[in-house]
């Protein structure tokens, strides 16, 4: 059953309305970031792999910076870290569309590391602003402004750099990242819930990184795998098909589909599991190759990966946000942040290697089978923990993790 009501009640807890609004802006240039360097790296006269492997550099560079980012916040606040993370951004891509290719490359893995952990951020936030029963509308809520910050950021990269130049792209890009910082600056959302407030030391990693913890992220990891392979094995299969001009129109439906399946996820009256739900997005995508000779089918037959994307994606952050204290939070949340992008950084190549050495629709089944093998590992030991935890306490049994 649908209740809207849990959502009402989340948008009127004070701070999450301006936090969710600037997370919606703050993406944006964020989701143009890898669209804006292929193009500039294009610009310069190389190839894809080479804008290929700036856009790696920078990817590897921010999946292993997010933790110590988030461990920089536990220890000395959130306004350090983002003092320091928007210093950088301001030097990188003040300086990055006037460098030489070699230098851009070593410059994008520094600018990675210490780039703004805008999700991290925004849902460590979240846990602070929200309590535990509402908490789950509201990683709905961001899910779903997700989607709408990557609807937006991509398609005006290109516009930008088509109408005016890669280069205006790539200062507009890095423009909109470092007002991204001073905003939050300003805003400077809690990093904790005024009763978590504390003086204690962070606790040590190995009592709260558990295997159930590295389980929920390994489940996540592959829910964004998913999602990555459906990205690019949309493309190439519109483009066999001779249909390409229409990957827009389907990439689109795709991610209404996420809005929708977003805002159902939070509104349900019963939690789900997200390595279940991460299980069935991989299950569900496995036959989405049968719709690749119309695109019309094709957006028809993705509506059920379409729906489980949002919903993965906020099940995670928050199993996560309540699996660990407080006072590591932001080095958990920058671990979640990790995992996400592990996944994306895998799930492209994959359905890349399995397009080019069979078909594009097996991108879809490669993907699919890949992330549902990585849910299922995982499965049994969170069902043994969420057993136990009903057993411990009758409430525990509402908690989505």
């Amino acid at each position: 059953m649908v209740d809207l009501k849990p959502y009402r009640d989340a948008l009127a807890l004070p701070g999450l309305r301006p936090l969710l609004l600037v997370a919606i802006l703050a993406r944006v240039p964020v989701a143009a970031t890898a669209v804006a360097i292929t193009l500039h790296v294009l610009d310069l006269g190389l190839g894809y792999f080479a804008a290929g492997l700036v856009g790696a550099a920078l990817t590897v560079g921010s999946a292993l910076g997010a933790p110590l980012l988030g461990r920089l916040v536990d220890r000395r606040g959130l306004r350090r870290m983002l003092l320091l993370t928007t210093a950088v951004e301001a030097l990188f891509w003040g300086t990055a569309p006037a460098l030489p290719y070699l230098a851009l490359l070593c410059a994008a893995f520094v600018g990675g590391v210490l780039t703004i952990p805008v999700f991290s951020v925004v849902r460590q936030s979240i846990a602070a602003l929200v309590p535990p029963t509402r908490r789950r509308q509201a990683y709905a809520l961001d899910s779903m402004s997700v989607e709408l910050s990557f609807m937006i950021g991509p398609a005006a990269a290109v516009a930008l750099a088509t109408m005016v130049s890669p280069t205006i792209a790539m200062y507009a890009v890095g423009g909109g990242i470092v007002l991204t910082g001073l905003t939050l600056l300003v805003l400077n959302p809690p990093a904790r819930a005024r009763d978590e407030e504390t003086t204690e030391q962070p606790e040590p990693r190995r009592r709260w990184l558990t295997p159930r913890l590295i389980g929920l992220l390994a489940g996540g990891a592959a829910g964004t795998l998913v999602i990555a392979g459906t990205d690019v094995t949309v493309v190439a299969v519109l483009r066999d098909a001779g249909q390409v001009d229409w990957s827009g129109v389907v990439l689109a439906l795709w991610a209404s589909y996420s809005l929708l399946g977003g805002f159902t996820y939070g509104a349900l009256s019963r939690p789900v599991s997200s390595v279940g739900l991460a299980l069935v997005l991989g299950l569900v995508t496995i036959p989405a190759g049968l719709g690749s000779g119309e695109w019309w089918l094709l957006a028809l037959v993705l509506l059920p990966s379409g729906a489980l994307t949002a919903p993965t994606v906020a099940a995670t952050a928050d199993a996560v946000s309540r699996l660990v204290p407080a006072t590591v939070r932001g080095e958990a949340m920058g671990l979640h942040g990790s995992a996400m992008t592990v996944g994306v950084a895998l799930g492209a190549p994959l359905a890349g290697a399995v397009i080019d050495a069979s078909a594009p629709a097996w991108g879809f089944a490669a993907t699919g089978l890949f992330g549902a093998l990585i849910a299922l590992a995982v499965l049994p030991t969170e069902l043994r923990h969420r057993r136990s935890d009903a057993t411990i306490t009758p409430t525990a049994a509402s908690t989505p993790v």
